[in-house]
């Protein structure tokens, strides 16, 4: 597991080949502010090995940051994750590692009938109770998430730093607020003994929606209440405090939303995702950093101007890494050459906050995405 002493080691070791705050506080450790994530590709030997070779190159680079989730690519992106881990040479306490648990995964290819093997593999088991199943593929269940769990500590071959409860907001298809409050105070308990228990190191959640759409969106979820219901967690748990740590959300420059859009309660009113998680002291992971690709095609040109980097997508991370309390931008990441140019991203400053904040007003930069 990632300790202070051993990221501020691999910090030291490679801090020299980056720019200002490239390297960002997690706790009493650094965490790299570039992260691989694992979600893209099909499930195949070809692309578990490029994966693999990515892995190794872009922590040899300085990149501490490993994001994957047990669903992504039929549990092979969690398995190449702790194969990449066995054969690093990068110490294991330097390296930062998070996945996820939620949607109902598949195991090493996807089934001719989903429907039939969740059935089998799941529900026939006792893993899965019916009741708890939402569009036959998402549960986050104590019971459930604590099976997940198991099955990612051994997929990775390796404790997890972070543990995300999967899209919490994908419950909300078939179950009112309170009710998907009340399951994640329940399975916050369990991962809060797990936590205690040295198996995880924190917990959060991994959202698409929920933190970044108005109140009055399908798929809203309210982050105090959310963090209300960690420290009530904890307390049942009977931790010293509780181990909620992180979130993860998508931000890029079409998709800002998690900063412009003021729908989550905060002590000066309605405030932005951003916003709230710094003042609940959370560590902020964002996902989609680069439009799973799409941003490499476009990027407004009054953005792109005040951006620095040699090329499209390396000022697009730099977007995404300039965001208020934002720790680390997670960019997919399945060759060594995309390794290579993300990272080297990292060698150029982000913006400043308040030259952030000027590209709202003067660029005209706002929530694209449909919310």
């Amino acid at each position: 597991m990632a300790t202070g002493s051993g990221t501020w080691e691999y910090r030291d070791e490679h801090h020299d080949d980056f720019g200002r705050t490239y390297f960002r506080r997690y706790g009493d450790g650094l965490l790299s502010s570039i992260g691989l994530g694992t979600y893209l590709g099909e499930p195949t030997d070809s692309v578990d090995e490029r994966y693999e070779a990515a892995i190794n190159r872009a922590l040899s680079m300085g990149c501490n940051v490993v994001d994957t989730a047990i669903n992504y690519r039929c549990q092979r992106s969690e398995r190449v994750v702790g194969n990449a881990l066995a054969q690093t040479d990068v110490h294991r306490d330097a390296i930062f590692v998070s996945t996820k648990g939620g949607f109902v995964p598949f195991d090493g290819t996807r089934p001719d009938d989903p429907g039939r093997f969740v059935k089998e593999t799941y529900v026939d088991t006792g893993v899965v109770d019916t009741d708890d199943l939402v569009a036959g593929s998402h549960c986050i269940a104590p019971g459930y998430i604590d099976h997940q769990l198991d099955t990612s500590l051994e997929n990775l071959q390796s404790h997890v730093d972070c543990y995300y409860v999967h899209n919490p907001e994908t419950q909300l298809r078939e179950n009112d607020h309170e009710a998907v409050y009340d399951q994640l105070e329940e399975t916050f308990v369990r991962l809060e003994q797990r936590a205690a228990a040295g198996d995880i190191g924190h917990y959060g959640v991994a959202t698409w929606e929920a933190f970044r759409v108005p109140s009055d969106h399908p798929s809203y979820l309210s982050l105090p209440e959310i963090v209300e219901r960690a420290r009530a967690a904890a307390n049942e748990a009977g931790t010293d405090a509780t181990h909620f740590r992180a979130i993860q959300l998508p931000f890029n420059v079409a998709m800002a939303d998690a900063f412009t859009v003021e729908a989550q309660p905060g002590a000066d009113g309605q405030q932005s995702a951003l916003w709230v998680a710094a003042e609940a002291g959370l560590n902020v992971f964002t996902s989609a950093s680069i439009g799973q690709g799409d941003l490499v095609k476009y990027l407004p040109q009054d953005v792109e101007s005040v951006l620095e980097g040699e090329s499209r997508v390396q000022r697009a991370i730099n977007f995404a890494r300039s965001a208020p309390g934002v720790t680390t931008s997670l960019i997919g990441m399945s060759r060594p050459e995309h390794v290579e140019e993300n990272v080297s991203a990292g060698r150029f400053d982000p913006l400043g906050a308040e030259a952030f904040d000027e590209i709202f007003v003067s660029a005209g930069v706002d929530d694209e995405s449909g919310s």
